[in-house]
């Protein structure tokens, strides 16, 4: 059921424990958070946030390294695909009101998938695969950028930042207060490590059980991406390339799980309450309601 683990969470669990772990070691946690939950709570509001922020300031990098993306304006010379992308991109981008236009790139794989990331409007990437190259018709593919552009436009990722950052805050302070109950009950020269332990544990345990809070967040913010997509390059296109990947949804690539969260399709065959997509007919109906 964690296969929709984003690479949002994924990045964001890693540098937490890493934030918490050094903070802890330097003394500044029981130097800020020792005064009692007042502190303490401070102490993981300063150190929450922290984790999200760093999570997105990387995430751009951390897409590219993980999915290989390959940016289109260093391949030589653009295939005819490759140029639509890259045209297209760009002219949905102005049409969307973007100042600065995002990064390009292809990655190769089967699946038959697009994402967008980045950690502003102006360091934005998106990114398609040379499966759905293969397979799209230019109305589909179209359909697919205006959706990763909508992604960019509505500043997903930063809302995504500040909640995720909430719930550190949260995980941070119950994973303290849980360490502190659990090294109770161990000998006084033995409470130390133990505290240090298991709050490393628990921020990883909390972590992943607040993560349906996100997820959550990512099936709503599906909805919207679908309906500018719409406004910006046609509800025809936008309903054809939903069809055409309803079409193609077995070839998902879920090797890298990390990155789930940020593609335009998902696979369905996992709970719904750990699935980062809704399903893509409730989507389709959703657009023809409009």
């Amino acid at each position: 059921m964690f296969k929709r683990i984003s690479l949002f969470i994924f990045v964001n669990i890693l540098v937490l424990v890493t934030v918490t772990t050094i903070t802890t070691l330097l003394g500044v946690e029981s130097y800020i958070g020792g005064g009692g939950y007042g502190s303490l709570l401070a102490f993981s509001v300063i150190a929450g946030f922290s984790g999200s922020i760093i999570s997105l300031l990387m995430s751009r990098m951390m897409a590219k390294w993980l999915m290989g993306v390959q940016l289109i304006d260093e391949l030589a010379p653009h295939g005819d695909y490759e140029r639509f992308v890259l045209e297209e991109t760009y002219r949905l981008a102005r049409v969307a009101g973007l100042k600065v236009m995002p990064q390009v790139g292809i990655y190769h794989s089967q699946e038959v998938n697009a994402f967008a990331t980045g950690p502003s409007k102006k360091r934005a990437l998106v990114a398609v695969s040379s499966g759905m190259l293969e397979r799209m018709d230019h109305h589909a593919i179209s359909g697919v950028i205006a959706h990763e552009i909508a992604h960019i436009k509505n500043g997903d990722m930063v809302t995504t930042t500040l909640l995720q950052g909430v719930i550190n805050t949260f995980v941070i302070f119950f994973s303290r207060i849980a360490s502190k109950i659990v090294s109770g009950f161990v000998r006084e020269d033995m409470a130390q490590i133990v505290y240090f332990v298991s709050s490393i544990i628990f921020e990883i345990l909390f972590s992943i059980l607040s993560s349906p809070i996100i997820f959550w967040h990512s099936r709503k913010r599906e909805f919207k991406a679908d309906k500018l997509a719409a406004e910006l390059g046609g509800k025809g296109n936008m309903i054809h390339a939903l069809e055409s990947l309803r079409q193609t949804v077995s070839l998902v690539d879920d090797s890298q799980k990390s990155i789930a969260a940020f593609k335009i399709s998902g696979n369905e065959k996992f709970s719904r309450l750990f699935s980062t997509h809704p399903p893509l007919e409730e989507r389709i109906e959703h657009l023809k309601s409009l």
